[in-house]
């Protein structure tokens, strides 16, 4: 019930977008150059201009439908066929306006459409019948198809005709230059993706996870992978005008690329990479529209790396500051866990007679300077784990302090008896893996260790292991 009122809404709105610029004539939206970038600025948000709404319309349009099918690209490691369908398309608009030699949409699309698909044909001919690689075979289709569209649109120019006008911005894209036959056809592509998604969501998501899987639970994997591509060629095409035949990949796979860093579910990361889309789209024509004629595939493909660099930077997961953080706090924490380890030991080899350990005492036990001591010890100081007396240069144990030492001290011994007794290491092997493990291990590994090894009081080198109670609640040792 949820969907079908889903898909009525998205319907009901793409609708509107078609009802609203079927009719309208596109303008240069850029061409004002006696207007300052305020001006222009409010201006475009005002709305007030039938081409600005063009160019929105098309650029949220081009969001949705690039950013719903790049997301699958993305997972089924298929970016390169993307740019090969971007570069591959050329020589069909060409074909498309020589045709019938008008900037005819409908003769462009399939112009378009056709080159797109003899493309990736052409790469799947290559490598079933040659030795070569995928990738191999991609380079040279993306080249070759490239070239020809080059030749043909050089052609074109030298052509006595003024409806060759604006053909030229195929190559790096002007939403200024969108007529309402565009965005009809960018609105009509636009349902077909989003209602190929809707309605094939869970088939898609299991082909584009396990394809072998999917052949053998009925689903039709060549049918559906077929109604893809041609999905995304048609995308491909339609984001020409906006961006142009160089960047289209781009948007293809930068807004996804950006979802895929962000989570993890193939729900939200379609959602994501849309709303990607649709954002770096709008900025595109934003920016394109505050100078004369400035082209929009750049500006879009700039606010696209830029989303995709804030998610590469400060992704929860995976981002680079997040990811740094996390070393540094572990870091930390094992340095705070070496330092009371160390105190303890200090304090075992004196039979536990004095309370408080000298920096001068755990210099000497830790083979470090004095300086790197004293620092220690006012780091693990401000964490309340040692009460620490900087003029005598002597701390004492919290009783924080005695619970996470005995914790540390019983994970290292544990685990050096384990690896003696059951896995038949060499006692004077043991140390420097119980050293890495000892920080790792968590509270329900430790008590299946303990059971394993029958609730041992001593390690390998007959020293006390602190038991279960003494590392919860008990200061004494």
């Amino acid at each position: 019930m949820k969907l079908g009122a889903n898909r009525a809404g998205l319907g009901i709105f793409l609708l509107l977008l078609i009802l609203s610029f079927a009719n309208a004539e596109a303008a240069r939206i850029g061409d004002i150059v006696e207007t300052t970038p305020m001006e222009q600025a409010a201006r475009f948000f005002s709305l007030s201009d039938k081409a600005v709404q063009l160019a929105l319309a098309g650029s949220v349009l081009l969001g949705i439908s690039c950013g719903l099918l790049g997301a699958f690209l993305v997972v089924r490691k298929m970016a390169l066929v993307g740019d090969v369908l971007s570069h591959a398309v050329l020589p069909g608009v060409a074909l498309g306006f020589l045709w019938g030699m008008t900037k005819n949409p409908v003769a462009i699309l399939i112009g378009a459409t056709a080159a797109g698909l003899l493309g990736t044909f052409t790469v799947s001919l290559i490598t079933r019948t040659t030795r070569l690689k995928e990738d191999a075979a991609l380079g040279l289709v993306l080249a070759s198809f490239f070239a020809v569209g080059l030749c043909l649109m050089g052609m074109i120019q030298k052509l006595p005709t003024a409806e060759k006008s604006g053909l030229d911005k195929f190559m790096f894209g002007q939403a200024a230059a969108m007529s309402g036959a565009d965005i009809t056809l960018m609105s009509v592509v636009t349902i077909l993706t989003c209602l190929l998604v809707i309605v094939f969501y869970k088939e898609l998501l299991v082909i584009s996870f396990d394809a072998t899987f999917a052949r053998t639970t009925g689903i039709p994997v060549r049918l559906l992978h077929e109604a893809f591509m041609l999905l995304l060629a048609f995308s491909v095409v339609i984001a020409l005008q906006a961006v142009g035949v160089v960047l289209v990949s781009a948007m293809l796979i930068t807004p996804a690329a950006a979802a895929y860093l962000l989570t993890d579910r193939m729900h939200r990361m379609l959602i994501l990479s849309a709303i990607f889309g649709v954002l770096a789209g709008v900025a595109g024509a934003f920016f394109s529209f505050l100078g004369s004629n400035l082209p929009t595939g750049p500006f879009m493909v700039l606010a696209a790396s830029t989303i995709f660099a804030g998610a590469f930077a400060f992704s929860p997961k995976h981002g680079v500051v997040p990811r740094w953080w996390r070393r540094r706090v572990k870091g930390d924490r094992i340095g705070r866990e070496n330092t009371l380890k160390a105190i303890y030991q200090v304090l075992e080899a004196a039979d536990f007679k004095s309370e408080g350990v000298t920096t001068a005492e755990l210099a000497k036990h830790r083979h470090n300077t004095l300086e790197t001591t004293l620092r220690d010890a006012r780091k693990i100081a401000r964490f309340k784990l040692v009460d620490f007396d900087d003029v005598r240069g002597v701390m004492r144990l919290t009783n924080e302090g005695w619970r996470q030492a005995k914790i540390i001290v019983r994970n290292h011994r544990l685990w050096e008896l384990y690896l003696t007794s059951r896995a038949n290491y060499q006692l004077d092997h043991v140390h420097d893996d119980a050293e890495r493990m000892e920080h790792l291990l968590g509270e329900d590994t430790v008590r299946e260790l303990e059971r394993r090894l029958n609730f041992p009081q001593t390690d390998p080198h007959g020293r006390v292991i602190p038991s279960v109670r003494e590392t919860t609640t008990s200061r004494e040792p």
